[in-house]
């Protein structure tokens, strides 16, 4: 086989200051294979990799440590840099990348990989929280310097004297007086499982080398951060890296950021040749999971249910390194004390290290971790003071307009208006009755700030046949980004849907686009592909003006098409009398910022207003749902299909981390990195009656007062889920999952009257 680095490459598609970015369509019958060592240890020391039988094995092309890694910025890490890209000199997590195998095919890659021999000296595993904190013994012993000016307004914190990786207070008014003047105090402590986001397809990465550009084909959420970061770590220029991201298996949140891609690059780079890394199961819940959480909450009453102040205590379990739990736990802070007037607060936030598998980004983020604690420290107080949960609710809930966090857009949604609807369906008949069955019914609250940065960048090309074509750096998740969006484009141009392409994240292609995340493509890359479809109108008046020798102002659009002097003329054929040929095309560029209708920010609020009616089984302590309700207050359904699913694929996600997911930890070693003991909702699961309702008041700042959905309905779901078996079984639960045995437990202690609540 000749070398692959002696081969010409086609379809060199741009050149850049002199550097090519190629193709790995070209590449792809020379593309090696890679296999990854895990490290076998939760803390440890490396004395030794021993790699020599693994480089003589058939096909092997290299083998990758973290000592090779010279010449490039070894640690990645996008608010904190402290992940080497294979562990250097230290492991600190069960099931970290040591050590890459790349050989010509899958095979001979994982049979070599088994031969590499990895010596360690050990440490204490530190696999909680707590221990954590009360350990002495450092996770990280060096300090980290992030990008300048932080990320986000999150700033770099020196980690080498604990194991906090980040820390937030938040907080207004007179907290300590409102404690001492109040007629009822309330406090609960609620904890939140680790769970892992199992998007279908796992994590993997292609990536091709060429010493002046990499490009890299990958399951990424935000290929632009991720463009980011690799310039960074190999010192090139934006422009020389492509990340193209194809049609994703899931995401939800999952695979927000960098994952794999730096070690796909660093293999080619090693070998000369593209290289492919794929994640089984077990390797992809060692890649991420959601943070885990405990979080203290104190609520300060009147006599009459009126809220005077809040105080949470947030401990997030964040594992080895920081990744992006830093902004979770920024987010849980915000989240935590609900859609409510709350005179005087004071939040404090910890993301702790832990020797565990990375913590990172997951659909809620950071509002189902503490929402679960507030909601049901509300419901605790309404069973102590006499009053309805829904009522004691009523009174608390911040009206439209209203200012939840000072500096912040005050409320876009009618709160009381959803809630009620919740409630009208869950209520709407007496509790059955039943020999060997308890039943309980809870609703649950939550309000995000979603959209994150309010930055996108849409193209829209109209061609000569009046058709269009949108590019956008959004990525397709299964969530129906590209339905949405090629709706806007057809609704402004007056198109059929069937008339609009759209080709999404690769940046050597597609323009900017912050995320795909916090629920901000309809609203954020909509308004972008708006403002394109209306330059694109604006050009065709401006040719339609020459073509007809006239001012600007004299053509009018009506109905699709340009009108002068009663004349209607369709974009179709502007286009091709200016050019003078059935040719050329009109392009609209479409730029949001933080500006005008986006200036204030959060961008939107994300709603989450839910229902459960849960039927408890005495003997076994299963539980199964009954009826769940779901108010999609989501301003205008661009399109109602997806708006229903997406709160039905939330909801369910959060039962599954209200009844039955949890990662467990025995010793250092995770236990349940599989689909038969990691349980995930299955079809038998599901409730057995589901009342879906679209809240539009065209409330938002979206198109046609559109605003963002599809995490509202995760969030308050563990909290309905815990109050509802409280209410069913007599005993507060005071954490997540509530898998049989759990409530089975409480059964026993209800039954005993030794309950901890």
């Amino acid at each position: 086989m000749a070398d692959p680095r002696s081969v010409p490459r086609r379809d060199a598609f741009a050149k850049v200051t002199g550097r090519a970015i190629y193709s790995i369509d070209s590449a792809l019958p020379y593309m090696a294979h890679a296999a990854v060592v895990r490290a076998e240890r939760a803390h440890g020391e490396i004395v030794d990799i021993d790699h020599a039988e693994a480089l003589a094995a058939p096909g092997v092309l290299g083998v990758v440590c973290g000592s090779d890694l010279v010449g490039i910025s070894p640690l990645f890490g996008h608010i904190i840099p402290d992940h080497p890209i294979l562990a250097i000199d230290k492991v600190r997590y069960f099931g970290e990348p040591v050590a890459v195998v790349v050989a010509e095919t899958v095979q001979q890659a994982q049979d070599a990989a088994a031969t590499v021999w990895v010596d360690y000296t050990d440490l204490e595993p530190l696999v909680d929280a707590d221990t954590s904190l009360a350990s002495d013994l450092l996770i990280h012993t060096q300090s980290y310097t992030g990008p300048e000016g932080g990320f986000l307004g999150i700033q770099t914190k020196d980690t080498s004297g604990n194991n906090v990786a980040h820390e937030v207070a938040l907080g207004w008014g007179d907290v300590d007086t409102a404690f001492a003047d109040a007629h009822l105090v309330v406090e609960n402590t609620m904890w939140f499982p680790m769970v892992y986001a199992y998007a279908m397809e796992t994590y993997n990465a292609i990536a091709d080398y060429r010493g002046n550009s990499l490009h890299v084909i990958t399951t990424a959420q935000h290929p632009v951060m991720v463009r980011r970061e690799l310039a960074r770590l190999f010192a090139l220029p934006l422009a020389a890296v492509r990340v193209e991201v194809p049609f994703v298996g899931g995401g939800y949140g999952s695979k927000s950021y960098t994952k794999l891609e730096p070690l796909a690059a660093v293999a080619s780079r090693a070998v000369g040749r593209p290289v492919q890394v794929t994640t089984d199961f077990e390797a992809a819940i060692n890649t991420t999971r959601a943070d885990g959480a405990e979080v203290t909450m104190r609520t300060a009453f009147d006599a009459d249910g009126t809220i005077l102040a809040r105080d949470a205590d947030i401990i997030l379990d964040t594992g080895a390194y920081a990744d992006n739990s830093p902004l979770v736990l920024a987010k849980c802070a915000n989240r935590c004390f609900g859609p409510y007037r709350v005179p005087a607060l004071r939040v404090r936030g910890r993301a702790v290290y832990t020797n565990t598998t990375p913590a990172s980004s997951y659909r809620g983020f950071g509002a189902p971790q503490g929402a679960l604690s507030g909601e049901v420290n509300l419901d605790m107080a309404a069973q102590q003071l006499g009053i309805d949960p829904v009522d004691l609710r009523r009174r608390n809930l911040v009206a439209p307009g209203e200012t939840i966090m000072p500096g912040k857009r005050p409320m876009d949604a009618d709160l009381l208006a959803d809630m009620e609807t919740v409630a009208e369906a869950l209520f709407e008949h007496t509790l059955i009755e039943e020999p060997g069955i308890r039943r309980g019914r809870a609703l649950a609250l939550s309000a995000s700030d979603a959209g994150a940065s309010p930055v996108s960048t849409a193209m829209v090309r109209m061609h000569a046949d009046g058709s269009a074509t949108l590019l956008t750096g959004s990525t397709e998740l299964g969530q129906g980004s590209n339905t949405v969006l090629a709706q806007i484009v057809a609704r402004e141009l007056g198109l059929d849907i069937d008339q609009v392409a759209v080709g999404q994240s690769d940046t050597l292609f597609t323009p900017y686009e912050w995320t795909t995340g916090a629920s901000r493509t309809t609203t954020i890359t909509g308004l972008a592909v708006q403002a394109a479809c209306q330059e694109i109108w604006s050009k065709l008046r401006a040719l339609h003006s020459q073509t007809q020798d006239v001012d600007p102002d004299a053509v009018t659009v009506v109905d699709g098409a340009l009108l002068v002097d009663g004349n209607m003329t369709s974009p179709r054929d502007v286009i091709c009398s200016w050019f003078g040929a059935d040719a050329g095309e009109v392009t609209g560029v479409g730029v949001i910022r933080k500006s005008g209708t986006t200036e204030a920010l959060p961008p939107f609020w994300e709603v989450g207003m839910v229902g459960v009616e849960i039927a408890v089984h005495e003997d076994t302590g299963e539980i199964d749902i009954e009826h769940l309700v779901l108010v999609g207050d989501v301003g205008h359904a661009i399109n109602p299909d997806l708006v229903k699913g997406q709160d039905l694929g939330a909801a369910t996600q959060g039962l599954g981390c209200a009844l039955w997911e949890e990662l467990l930890y025995e010793g250092q070693q995770l236990t349940n990195p599989n689909l038969v003991e990691y349980r995930v909702p299955r079809f038998r699961d599901m409730p057995r009656r589901v009342t879906s309702v679209i809240a539009e008041r065209g409330d938002g700042v979206g198109p046609y007062g559109a605003k963002g959905g599809g995490e509202g309905a995760i969030n308050p779901i563990p909290a309905a889920i815990a109050s509802a078996v409280a209410q069913a079984v007599g005993v507060w639960p005071d954490r997540l999952p509530l898998n049989p045995q759990r409530v089975w437990e409480l059964l026993e202690a209800a039954n005993s009257s030794e309950g901890p609540n």
